[in-house]
């Protein structure tokens, strides 16, 4: 999928059961495209389903250097409030940096739980300190698209990561994790053995962040960062909805580590 048509990818969804709600965030430098079937597999299972597309996302690297996080963080708080007002039960939900965002939405915002895939939360790269100087001489840096072990496969990110972006990126990543002990509602997280985007840092942030909520990770063995894309999609797509059902059923979801997955650091998205 190119570029030009990520416009047309931030239509929302609208399941048959506008009770329940969902809204989905793509990641860094990426677009709708990443968690379009994600979106679709929830409307489909009857959830009203919000699928934003983050400003500076979708035209092209040098736009995404001109944003600053809040206004990625106000375009997804704005779809969530959207089904705040329709809804009954509304979870956040987002892959990669978009987990970020659902994270700091469950902290914000009465959320019935929020669902991640990847999050991110840490930038391993020794270089992300420096960011707001290194900006001023390095406009940007090759990509971190495409992390996807099924073949064939293009999640249409950008080709470069604008090193701007990438400084306000930190500093959200830092803002939200000072936030997480706010997260009362149960966490979800698919979680790929093998990352090449997001290092561990970032899940033993969220583990030590969450201290006033439950956490379930299940560990995806056959999938690389961009995994709602990937061999373990479905796994992904039917996690989520039988996770929102039993929240919303009041079963209760209890804390439940699946797996302690390992994986090689890269740079956080």
């Amino acid at each position: 999928m190119s570029i030009a048509d990520h416009s047309t990818l931030s239509t929302p969804f609208t399941g048959d059961g506008p009770s329940i709600g969902v809204a989905v965030s793509h990641g860094f430098t990426g677009s709708p495209h990443g968690v379009r079937a994600w979106a679709q597999s929830l409307a489909e299972a009857g959830f009203a389903v919000r699928m934003p597309l983050l400003p500076g996302h979708g035209t092209s690297w040098q736009e995404l250097a001109r944003t600053r996080w809040q206004d990625w963080y106000a375009a997804y708080d704005a779809a969530y409030l959207e089904l705040e007002a329709e809804c009954d039960h509304v979870f956040s939900a987002g892959l990669s940096m978009g987990g970020a965002l659902a994270l700091r939405v469950a902290a914000l915002r009465p959320v019935a739980g929020t669902i991640v895939v990847n999050p991110g939360l840490v930038i391993d790269d020794p270089r992300a300190p420096l960011a707001g100087i290194l900006k001023l001489v390095m406009k940007s840096t090759p990509a971190i698209a495409n992390d996807i072990l099924k073949p064939d496969t293009d999640e249409g990110a950008y080709p470069r990561t604008p090193v701007a972006a990438a400084h306000e990126l930190n500093k959200m990543f830092k803002d939200t994790r000072r936030l997480l002990p706010r997260i009362t509602a149960p966490v979800r997280v698919f979680r790929s053995t093998v990352d090449h985007v997001v290092s561990d840092s970032s899940i033993l942030a969220l583990r030590r962040g969450l201290t006033n909520a439950p956490l379930q990770v299940t560990a995806l063995e056959n999938s690389y960062h961009v995994a709602t894309l990937d061999h373990d999609a479905d796994r992904i797509f039917s996690g989520t909805a039988d996770f929102i059902r039993a929240v919303v059923s009041g079963h209760g979801v209890a804390g439940n580590i699946d797996a302690s997955p390992a994986s090689p650091e890269g740079h956080s998205r």
